[in-house]
């Protein structure tokens, strides 16, 4: 009797000028012991080197780009129209995954709960340098949670279907910085997403000109207007941005507990 097909995990990383980082996010994707990965990277056109090093590593990746776009949620969309997989992932070039098995371990939970949407785990934060300064512990989650701002979920480490990605993607162009938040709430209104704890699966750095250090405020707007587009109510959007400001936005903004 032969062994069922792995399925193909497709994973994107958008960039644009982030040569500082961006070789060690490649090489976590590529130092994964899961044999069936299809690694497409969609550079906006930079000019640090970032081109360099993306063709240095050309033979591992199975397709890339370099050219302008409007941006991270652009790049994604890009990204994912040219996938094939049927489990996805996106990685920031800044960011990385933490062990080699994550992928391994993400597939291995999807394949056995087919009625789950996304399987996301626990991120280390880091600095440029690759130090862990910190922990984001993801918790458990779902719709109306989500929708009352209760976000947790380490966007490093989250796997979901294809097959939803089809019905329900792709992401919000019309969104800067909330694009993850606005895909989570959609696809927990169609089907579980679960937390695996006790796992940490990628590393989440932390810099000076990183997005969520420099647009933050921009996010509660997005994580608000989603909240509107799903039917909210003000006052459940007053508590919801309560809970933004006080609870998640000390994580954000990178005030980590040594």
């Amino acid at each position: 009797m032969e062994a069922p097909v792995l399925p193909l995990v497709s994973i994107i990383t958008p960039s644009f000028n982030q040569a500082q980082f961006l070789e060690r996010t490649i090489q976590s994707v590529l130092n994964q012991d899961y044999p069936r990965i299809e690694y497409i990277v969609i550079d906006g056109g930079s000019t640090d080197g970032s081109v360099e090093i993306i063709k240095k590593y050309q033979r591992g990746i199975s397709a890339w780009v370099s050219e302008p776009d409007r941006g991270q949620t652009e790049a994604i969309n890009k990204g994912f129209n040219r996938a094939n997989g049927e489990i996805l992932a996106w990685l920031n070039s800044d960011d990385t995954y933490h062990h080699p098995h994550a992928v391994s371990e993400a597939v291995e939970y999807l394949v056995q709960n087919p009625a789950v949407a996304m399987v996301y785990a626990d991120c280390n934060f880091i600095n440029e340098a690759d130090q862990i300064i910190g922990k984001f512990n993801a918790k458990q989650t779902n719709y109306r949670r989500l929708r009352a701002g209760y976000v947790h979920i380490p966007q490093q480490t989250m796997f979901f279907r294809a097959a939803d990605w089809k019905t329900l993607g792709p992401l919000d162009p019309s969104f800067y910085f909330a694009m993850d938040y606005d895909l989570w709430t959609r696809l927990a209104k169609h089907a579980p997403l679960k937390y695996l704890p006790g796992k940490t699966w990628a590393n989440f750095r932390i810099h000076t000109s990183s997005k969520t250090n420099v647009a933050d405020q921009r996010g509660w707007d997005e994580m608000l207007r989603v909240h509107y587009r799903a039917g909210g109510s003000f006052f459940a959007a007053l508590v919801a941005k309560y809970y933004l400001r006080k609870i998640i936005g000390p994580l954000w903004k990178w005030r980590i507990k040594r």
